[in-house]
């Protein structure tokens, strides 16, 4: 009796363990593991996301840059797909047979309860006449997403493209990102994407347990609208922008414009350019492409990533930097006979000229080599030979608070450094101790190894119109209704050089414009101070630089134009810098008394050689672009500028490297 009991006893502990042990699990599995609670939900809900407008971006006044247009993905769902007239439907998509079949193997592949993209970006057009239809095909859905338009095609390097978001990015995200999402891949569009692109909505509806809709989860109550994007407003003047592009075709290089009391940039150009809606729709690939093979490479952003020598608009640099530390006066004189003697070497000014006395503000409007020759000299030698190496370091670290040799951290993806060559790279070349002021010469009319982005030439300019400091550029100025508050935006950069100091060198800027080397660029009734330059490029024919602020009371703008391969900068810079202020200041471009006029310069052809570019970036070149490309030059006089030749020539930026021995520095 008493081991029935016990017996009995046993058997019942072993019931309550079993239905403790049950309990338990059951409370696991719906209170504290989740996984079982998605896996339920899923078998009775169905999310689908609503996606947001992208936010439109403005220019300064207000005018759109890019907009949004709607297109239509075709869902499949594959387990709810009946059968149904393929061909019928495959005239109705604009798909083949073969089409078909791989999409709805993708599809099966992703989740036969999955629902997955079947057929991307139809236009609302071809929507229009599936969408009479689409209800004949079920398992078959359609969802608006939306794409870039950019009304007036222009800005495309500023304003960079969406695409699809990559597998690397996705898993990055968060969960943010699915496969299908789009998201910026270059230029505003991609450094402003938290802003630009919304938040997306979801909509929850119940299912049955052979995943047929059976109306709203919860009348909606979970559901959540979609979130447009916010607004950018760009500081960029879309009438000067266009202009600019305009000036700018047939040709390689950049312009940028500054309003020197923001930091806001104006004017934003890359030449070669492309229409931005052709990195939207179903051709983007095909576009893309072509774009990716053109030897003029027009997906560069030539104004942040281009690096040229500045040529003769440094000079204003190192003379500043020479008054600041005392060694040289704005009374400082230099006797030009054509030539500075630099050791055993003799550095010639432009063509040999010889300027005769020249002190700072001349030496500027004639742009003497060998007056700034001089006063690098002095400078790197005003401690002693032996001290070189750390006066040049002084030096270069006086240059670089200009904002050259480092990033001016412009709201856009990819600006470069530029360079101001360090003292370890000659030690390199020459060894440590065996280089002088005269091995390094060239720096001090902006050639050698100096290399600066039309971006920091551009603010350079900003530097010298605000009397010794400058404001970060920048391109975004509001986002949504509140203006761009960032504070680094609106710092005053100080470049360490005392404000008086700039008025010797701004009196020859001005000259320059009046009487000197852009002459020619000479605006009616506005004082542009300006430089010009001719860069020295191994690959071909200099190229043509211009720098200039106007007025010189109060300056509005400040600019850098670059043409390469285009010779002296009076000739094509200083002429389109013209125009790009006057529109900008007026509103309007008035007849020059230089005889000048946009749709010359508009309509020449500056192209270089395309061999020329396969050597530079190594892309492939169609044979029929293998010949040299017919180029337009202004060695004929135009129509009213008899007797300008001669002020042309003026143009003193360096031929240094054609008249000194080969260096090593020399590439």
């Amino acid at each position: 009796m008493n081991s029935f009991f016990e017996r009995r006893y046993v058997i019942a502990g072993i019931f309550i363990a079993i239905v403790v042990v049950l309990l338990a699990r059951l409370f696991y599995i719906q209170i504290v593991d989740p996984k079982y609670a998605i896996y339920a939900g899923k078998n009775v809900l169905r999310q689908t996301i609503i996606y947001p407008a992208r936010g439109p971006i403005l220019d300064r006044n207000g005018k759109v840059l890019v907009q949004n247009e709607p297109f239509y993905d075709i869902m499949v769902t594959p387990r709810e797909v009946k059968p149904f007239d393929t061909v019928e439907f495959c005239k109705l998509l604009g798909i083949d047979k073969d089409g078909f079949n791989k999409r709805w193997v993708k599809a099966w592949k992703n989740g036969p309860t999955h629902e997955s993209i079947f057929e991307k970006q139809l236009t609302a057009q071809t929507y229009a006449s599936v969408s009479e239809r689409l209800s004949e095909f079920p398992g078959f859905s359609a969802i608006t997403r939306y794409l870039r338009n950019y009304p007036d095609s222009v800005a495309a390097q500023f304003l960079g493209y969406i695409g699809e978001v990559q597998p690397n990015v996705i898993a990055s995200s968060g969960g943010y990102y699915h496969s299908g999402d789009f998201i910026g891949i270059t230029g505003v569009e991609k450094s402003y994407e938290n802003v630009l692109r919304g938040q997306r909505g979801v909509s929850n509806q119940m299912v049955d347990s052979r995943g047929r809709l059976k109306g709203k989860f919860a009348n909606g109550l979970y559901d959540t609208a979609a979130v447009p994007g916010q607004r950018l407003t760009s500081s960029l003047d879309i009438t000067i922008q266009k202009l600019g592009e305009k000036l700018m075709q047939n040709k390689v290089g950049s312009i940028v414009a500054i309003e020197p009391s923001t930091g806001e940039i104006l004017a934003y150009v890359s030449s070669p350019t492309y229409n931005p809606n052709l990195m939207v729709g179903r051709e983007r690939g095909n576009n893309s492409a072509k774009m990716y093979a053109d030897v003029y490479n027009p997906l560069f952003v030539r104004p942040v990533q281009a690096k040229y020598p500045p040529g003769s608009s440094f000079k204003p640099l190192s003379a500043l930097i020479a008054l600041q530390e005392g060694i040289i006066t704005p009374q400082t004189t230099y006797y030009c006979p054509g030539y500075f003697q630099a050791g055993n070497r003799r550095v010639k000014c432009n063509n040999g000229e010889a300027h005769g006395l020249v002190n700072l503000s001349s030496a500027v409007a004639e742009s003497c080599n060998g007056y700034f020759s001089m006063v690098f000299q002095k400078i790197i030698e005003h401690n002693g030979i032996k001290q070189t190496e750390a006066t040049y370091t002084d030096w270069r670290n006086n240059v670089k608070k200009f904002g050259l040799g480092s990033r001016l951290d412009l709201d856009v993806p990819g600006e470069s450094r530029g360079n101001v060559p360090t003292p370890l790279y000659y030690d390199n070349q020459y060894r440590k101790g065996g280089w002088r002021a005269s091995t390094i010469l060239s720096l001090a009319i902006g050639q050698g190894e100096l290399l600066a982005t039309p971006l920091q030439m551009a603010n350079l300019e900003c530097t010298i119109a605000n009397h010794g400091y400058y404001y970060k550029p920048h391109l975004v100025k509001a986002i949504g209704t509140k203006n761009v508050i960032k504070e680094e935006y609106k710092l005053r950069n100080y470049v360490g050089i005392d404000s008086g100091y700039f008025e010797p060198v701004i009196n020859g800027m001005q000259a320059v414009v009046e009487r000197g080397t852009g002459i020619r660029s000479k605006i009616p009734g506005i004082i542009m101070c300006g430089k010009t330059g001719t860069a020295q490029n191994h690959g071909g024919e200099a190229h043509s630089v211009f720098v200039a602020f106007a007025p010189r009371e109060n300056p509005k703008i400040a600019i850098a134009v670059v043409v390469e391969n285009s010779g002296e900068g009076a000739h094509w810079a200083a002429p389109i810098a013209s125009f790009i202020v006057e529109q900008y200041l007026r509103g309007s471009i008035s007849p020059r008394e230089s005889g000048i006029t946009v749709d010359y310069f508009a309509n020449a052809n500056r192209l270089p050689d395309s061999a020329l570019y396969y050597n530079r970036f190594k892309r492939k070149v169609s044979p029929k672009d293998t010949a040299k490309q017919k180029a337009d030059t202004m060695k004929k006089p135009i129509k009213g500028l008899k007797g300008a030749s001669r002020q042309n020539k003026k143009d003193s930026s360096t031929r240094l490297l054609a008249v000194l021995p080969k260096r090593k520095h020399d590439k």
